[in-house]
């Protein structure tokens, strides 16, 4: 369901990304310069790279760049951006079978997936993740705060561990998505045990991790 509900917002997609908001802009400009200060002559594998909004970002320093997403419709928008592809190559793929990406890798990127990832299949993800890009690798991943009325009504089924969203598309398309919220806190305890120099920036929208893969 989540890979048809992308399929269908890729058109409105980056959307979010342009409203006129002074600190969600602010915060998304200090999240670009921390990944051009991460992977800067990086071999970078990213993981649900969407429109390539943050791959235009990424390619700006990177030695290369291999973005990954299961929607081809999302993709499809990615491609239309006209990043040489001498830069970068986009492949659809799954972020839980990263090991049949080709390429060798020393960094990884997946800003807004995290969330979308059920709390059962968090291990799963991130040993992948680390396992594809290897020890030492950096890593960047950024996400949603939440914020009351922002990005659809919030559902918590009763005995799940995960909590979601009930989101309305502009073609009258109804989805409810897996949307998993993440404290200071909860991000230490979940990223500490893979991670050597943890950096948690908690902002008003948004947080973002970097970290090098420990081996």
């Amino acid at each position: 369901m989540l890979q048809e509900y992308y399929n269908r917002r890729a058109p409105e997609y980056e959307e979010k990304y342009y409203r006129d908001e002074p600190v969600r802009q602010a915060e998304q400009a200090a999240m670009a310069s921390a990944i051009r200060e991460a992977f800067v002559g990086r071999q970078v594998l990213e993981v649900a790279c969407g429109t390539g909004f943050w791959t235009e970002v990424v390619t700006e320093v990177a030695r290369s760049v291999v973005a990954t997403d299961a929607s081809s419709e999302m993709l499809a928008i990615a491609r239309m951006k006209g990043i040489t592809p001498d830069r970068v190559k986009f492949r659809e793929g799954d972020a839980y079978a990263l090991e049949g990406v080709p390429g060798e890798f020393d960094a990884g990127l997946a800003n807004f997936w995290f969330s979308h990832v059920q709390k059962v299949e968090i291990g799963r993800f991130l040993d992948g993740f680390h396992k594809k890009i290897g020890a030492g690798a950096v890593v960047f991943m950024a996400d949603d705060i939440y914020l009351p009325g922002v990005g659809g009504e919030f559902v918590e089924p009763a005995g799940s561990e995960d909590t979601y969203k009930r989101r309305k598309l502009a073609d009258g398309s109804e989805y409810v998505i897996v949307k998993n919220y993440y404290a200071r806190e909860t991000l230490d305890s979940m990223f500490a045990p893979y991670a050597g120099n943890l950096q948690i920036h908690i902002g008003a929208c948004f947080w973002w991790v970097r970290y090098s893969v420990e081996g």
